[in-house]
C-alpha cells in the first residue's frame, strides 16, 4: 500500500500507526548512515515525500498518543513565531514588520534566527551565513539542483523559487509545497529531521534545540545542552519574563496562520 502511485492518505497513516516499532527501529538503526538514510528510508516508505505524513509522524516520536499534538503545535508556533518576531526586532537582527507580505516575514525571521539563537561554531566558507544550513532562495539564474549539488553541507534544506518552496535532503530534493505555506518552513525541517533521524547541524543546532524545547516541548540530550543552546535560552526567557512584567518592553507582532496540517 506505502507504494502504491496514489494510495489512500488515511490507509496509510493507520498502517504507519501499526507498524511504528519496527518503523522507528529501521530508521534509527546504526547501520544507516546520516548520507544514506534519507534515501533508504524512501525508498521504503515514499509516502514520507508528503508533508502531511512526514508531520504525523512528527506526532508520534515524542507523544504518539496524544492526538492533540498536532493542533497544539500550531498553537504554540503561532505564540513563538508572533515573540520572535518582537525577540529579533529587540536584538536588531529583524526590521519591523510593516507592509511586507507573509511570505517575505517568514523568509527574513527563517534567515535571522541563529543570530538569534546563534551557535558559536565556524561555519565553513562556501557555507557563508548559518542560515544558508536551512534555507536558501535562488536567484533568478539559479538552478535548484546545481544549487543542491554544490551545497557544502549534507542536511535537511529549504529552497525558495519563484513560484513554489522544495524541501531537500543532502543533494536530493523530497518534497515542495506552495509558497503561502513558508511560514512552516521551519516546523517542516524539524519534521525531516525528526522523521529521518538526522542529526542537527552544529551550526543550527542552537536555533533547532530551541524550536525542539520550547516549540515541539520535547527535551534534549543532556549532551546537547550546550554553552550555546543555555545562553540563548537564558536570554530567550529572560526577555519573555520583562515582558510580562512590563507588557511594553515586547510587544508581540501579529501571528501568521500556519498550515501544519
Amino acid at each position: 500500500m506505502l507504494k502504491r502511485p496514489k494510495p489512500n492518505k488515511e490507509a496509510v497513516a493507520q498502517l504507519l500507526d501499526l507498524e511504528y516499532d519496527a518503523r522507528r527501529a529501521f530508521i534509527n538503526s546504526d547501520t544507516l548512515r546520516d548520507q544514506d538514510r534519507p534515501a533508504n528510508i524512501l525508498q521504503a516508505y515514499p509516502c514520507f515525500k508528503e508533508v502531511d505524513h512526514v508531520m504525523d509522524e512528527l506526532r508520534r516520536i515524542p507523544n504518539r498518543f496524544n492526538p492533540d499534538f498536532i493542533s497544539d503545535l500550531k498553537t504554540r508556533w503561532e505564540s513563538f513565531y508572533g515573540k520572535a518576531q518582537s525577540y529579533g526586532v529587540f536584538k536588531k537582527v529583524l526590521r519591523p514588520p510593516t507592509t511586507q507580505d507573509k511570505v517575505t516575514r517568514s523568509i527574513a525571521m527563517m534567515k535571522a534566527l541563529s543570530e538569534m539563537f546563534p551557535s558559536l561554531v565556524a561555519l565553513p566558507k562556501k557555507l557563508g551565513h548559518a542560515s544558508e544550513a536551512m534555507v536558501h532562495v535562488l536567484e533568478p539564474t539559479e538552478n535548484p539542483n546545481t544549487y543542491l549539488q554544490r551545497r557544502p553541507v549534507f542536511s535537511p534544506v529549504l529552497i525558495i523559487c519563484d513560484s513554489n518552496c522544495m524541501l531537500a535532503i543532502g543533494s536530493m530534493s523530497v518534497t515542495t509545497f506552495p509558497k503561502e505555506n513558508i511560514n512552516a518552513g521551519v516546523l517542516y525541517l524539524l519534521a525531516y529531521y525528526y522523521t529521518f533521524h538526522l542529526t542537527y547541524l552544529p551550526y543550527i543546532a542552537t536555533l533547532l534545540s530551541i524550536h525542539q524545547t520550547e516549540v515541539l516541548q520535547d527535551a534534549i540530550h543532556d549532551r546537547d545542552a550546550t554553552s550555546s543552546y543555555k545562553k540563548a535560552l537564558s536570554q530567550w526567557k529572560k526577555l519573555l519574563g520583562s515582558s510580562e512584567k512590563c507588557p511594553m518592553a515586547m510587544q508581540q507582532s501579529p501571528s501568521l496562520s500556519v498550515p501544519v496540517m
